[in-house]
């Protein structure tokens, strides 16, 4: 055979989709990993032509799961932002979307047993050290793919899978507020840069010329606009501590604006150098974080609950998402115990995928 094969489950989870893959198939060496991941995916070209990416950074996220040595999880959740066309890969970031499918992926390849009625599995996301509760349906000890939960940005509905995510301040810069400050100003953008889930500098949509309530494939022709962006997100990203932010999709870039459909407020969120045709599950709760303190950049747009946990319901390009919150203030800004959402996933595909010896040998 000239080509290596391994195993995967190919999959949706929320609005992102990507091979779901078990780590102990994998190569340890990052960089023969990461080549690997390539290869898979097919990053070089727009359409991924010689893999299974699908050509836009939602499609070319892989998911690597295994057994946890962890007291309280079940399952490590090892996360990869593939490019698109420049044959990168971030081990940086986790992702919430892809996380959805984490359990029931989980659960097809035998890493957890499936239970009665509904299964718990405790999911701990290795790249920023968050840990995830994900309930999976599974009646008479089976997965459940179908079911009556919608969610904006995927046709159609779905078994629910609810997430709390736990532990998500600080997982990449290890403070809620990387620069200390409620507000910094660069390029003469006031922006508030936080790391809840995902690290992440937050604008008004005005700072920037626009409504924000564009679409995905406007904003992402506008040049200037991303010209703009990136040179604020750039010089946030070094003020929040975080290295080689010119190659790395950390810190994501948010803007927000007032609601205008019964939501909280609306927000636009940046992959970072696409517009994202949703909204991340990572980046909801930073937003959602961001609207709940006072004194960011969010002030004036938004009404804070008085609620605790409180929903925060943010507009998206596609629709609509909650979180639940729960939370207190402190002088910091909120001491964040949880957030959590529901989201979907489909079992998609599966099989062995590819990969040429060139890259990958085995024996």
């Amino acid at each position: 055979m000239t080509q290596t094969a391994i195993p995967f489950l190919f999959m949706r989870g929320g609005t992102s989709r990507g091979p779901y893959l078990n780590r102990a198939d994998l190569p340890e060496d990052p960089e023969t990993l990461a080549q690997v991941l390539i290869a898979m995916v097919g990053s070089g070209h727009p359409l991924n032509i010689d893999g299974i990416g699908g050509g836009n950074a939602v499609t070319t996220k892989v998911a690597m799961l295994s057994k946890s040595d962890d007291d309280w999880a079940d399952i490590d959740y090892f996360f990869a932002q593939v490019s698109v066309e420049d044959r990168s890969v971030d081990f940086k970031p986790t992702c919430g979307n892809i996380l959805s499918g984490v359990g029931p992926a989980a659960i097809e390849m035998g890493l957890i047993a499936a239970k009665g009625g509904e299964t718990t599995v405790n999911i701990r996301a290795v790249n920023t050290g968050a840990r995830v509760i994900a309930t999976v349906q599974t009646p008479d000890g089976n997965l459940a793919y179908d079911g009556n939960a919608a969610i904006d940005g995927v046709p159609g509905t779905a078994a629910p899978v609810a997430l709390q995510f736990m532990d998500t301040i600080g997982g990449a810069t290890g403070a809620f507020l990387p620069t200390n400050n409620l507000i910094d100003t660069f390029d003469g953008i006031e922006v508030t840069c936080m790391d809840v889930a995902m690290p992440m500098v937050i604008a008004k949509a005005s700072a920037f010329g626009l409504s924000g309530y564009e679409i995905a494939e406007a904003l992402n022709d506008n040049a200037d606009f991303f010209a703009a962006m990136e040179a604020v997100r750039i010089q946030a990203g070094e003020a929040m501590g975080i290295t080689d932010v010119a190659s790395s999709v950390t810190p994501k870039f948010g803007l927000l604006a007032p609601a205008k459909d019964g939501g909280t407020i609306a927000a636009l969120y940046f992959m970072p150098w696409k517009a994202h045709p949703t909204m991340a599950v990572t980046g909801a709760q930073c937003l959602a974080s961001c609207v709940l303190t006072p004194g960011t950049v969010a002030d004036g747009m938004a009404v804070r609950s008085n609620v605790r946990p409180a929903t925060v319901t943010l507009e998206h390009a596609s629709g609509q998402i909650d979180v639940l919150v729960d939370y207190d203030l402190t002088e910091e800004g909120i001491d964040l115990r949880s957030a959590g959402l529901v989201r979907t996933a489909r079992l998609l595909a599966r099989g062995e995928v590819m990969i040429p010896r060139g890259v990958l040998e085995y024996g």
